[in-house]
């Protein structure tokens, strides 16, 4: 399983008009993804609040298969409609290392591996926090390498970039 994993902001104010058509998206792909409103991306370009959107597919391949359904057939318009708001916007892909695939999950910690940890006991760290995980993979993307998500804040014990959330969708 991997998910591709799209932060975004409005072009303009954005607001309740471009949450809506984002929602309007996400329900026309009928795939397992999620929206989230952050206060800050800080690895996107410009300031202030953002979006965060989570897509699951199953494989690589299936990365392509919604690259395409994405702005094809039904889903044609709904894309079009939000991407006419949009600004900014970067990508990532993650793979998930423990805990569910919850997308909706609102609260998200971004951070790296400490230097010289190994990575099955860096990952059995992030395990006993009881939070889901997901690594981002091939170095794609701007974000840290891991995110931590769960319903609530928890505790890391070292540095992250804690963003709570808002769900847009589901």
């Amino acid at each position: 399983m991997l998910a591709y994993v799209f932060w975004h902001r409005p072009a303009g104010a954005g607001g309740a008009a471009y949450e809506a058509r984002l929602a309007a998206f996400h329900r026309a792909l009928g795939r397992t993804s999620a929206a989230l409103w952050r206060p800050a991306l800080p690895w996107l370009a410009g300031a202030g609040p953002g979006y965060e959107d989570w897509y699951l597919v199953a494989d690589w391949a299936a990365l392509g298969e919604l690259n395409t359904a994405a702005v094809t057939a039904a889903r044609a318009a709904p894309h079009e409609a939000v991407a006419a708001l949009a600004g900014a916007g970067v990508a990532g892909i993650y793979a998930p290392v423990h805990g569910p695939a919850d997308l909706a999950l609102p609260w998200a910690a971004w951070l790296s591996k400490p230097a010289g940890a190994g990575y099955p006991e860096w990952h059995a760290e992030l395990a006993r926090t009881g939070a889901a995980v997901w690594q981002r993979q091939m170095t794609l993307g701007p974000a840290p390498e891991y995110c931590v998500r769960a319903a609530a804040p928890v505790e890391l014990g070292r540095a992250a970039l804690a963003l709570p959330g808002r769900v847009v969708f589901p």
